[in-house]
């Protein structure tokens, strides 16, 4: 390697550390994340603490679960959820404006089970046809705090169709993945944001919402104010901006975001 190479090889290798601020010490990192963000945070866990030496440790659940755990009293170092979820620890003061940053945009899609035919969702009319015809549904129960699932509640509102639907919709006894009950046959449709859907073995997915009845989920990273380690907190939060990152949540069924 000539003298040139290796200065920018040097220079990278100095960079790299900055970024991802590696530590005198490395620290754990106590991170609450949306489940829509589950695939992505596993996948780059990993990575993660390779690079940085600093490890995760990652509770996951659902917007309004991990609001409520936070406003509860339980203190974390990152949080990673819908960011109108973020505003309000803003508001609140347990984060700071200026320490969230955008990391991912994720839509809600409609799954069935692998190999049944694919129902025409491209349409609020055509959506409103499925769901009428469906013998059974799904989607994450509002009264949980899931953020797609209160806004399918207001879809199926605004489509005046929720009475009708009732008797159709099955809930997880518990929140998590709802494509597991189309795949064992519990559910005909699932209705979740993209992420959740695409781990799940025997489903198929459909499609995206109709635009007009969609949620588009922006997911933040905020650092708390009572984070236990902000250098460390920061090194994650810069490290999901990165190129590496940002190939795991496009991989993942989301879209990269910047700030």
């Amino acid at each position: 390697m000539n003298i040139r190479s290796l200065v920018a090889a040097s220079s990278i290798g100095f960079i790299f550390l900055l970024v991802v601020g590696i530590a005198a010490e490395a620290a754990e990192i106590k991170v609450l994340s949306g489940s829509g963000m589950r695939a992505v945070m596993e996948d780059v866990k990993p990575k993660f603490e390779r690079a940085s030496e600093h490890q995760l440790a990652i509770s996951f659940g659902n917007m309004g679960a991990i609001v409520k755990r936070v406003r509860g009293g339980e203190i974390a170092d990152v949080v990673i959820i819908p960011r109108r979820g973020i505003d309000s620890f803003v508001k609140d003061g347990k984060a700071i404006a200026g320490n969230v940053t955008v990391i991912a945009r994720s839509v809600i899609s409609l799954a069935v089970r692998k190999g049944a035919p694919k129902p025409d969702i491209s349409s609020p009319e055509t959506l409103k046809s499925t769901l009428l015809a469906a013998k059974s549904i799904t989607y994450s129960d509002p009264a949980t705090g899931s953020a797609s699932g209160v806004h399918f509640a207001k879809i199926l509102d605004r489509l005046g169709i929720a009475d009708e639907m009732k008797s159709k919709t099955v809930f997880l006894p518990k929140p998590g993945p709802v494509g597991v009950l189309v795949a064992n046959g519990e559910a005909e449709i699932a209705v979740a944001q993209l992420p959740i859907l695409i781990p799940i073995a025997g489903i198929d997915i459909v499609g995206p919402l109709p635009r007009d009845l969609q949620l588009l989920d922006v997911f933040a990273a905020a650092i708390m104010t009572a984070t236990r380690d902000a250098t460390a907190s920061k090194a994650l939060v810069d490290f999901l901006s990165m190129p590496e990152a940002a190939a795991v949540i496009k991989a993942k069924g989301l879209e990269p975001a910047t700030p």
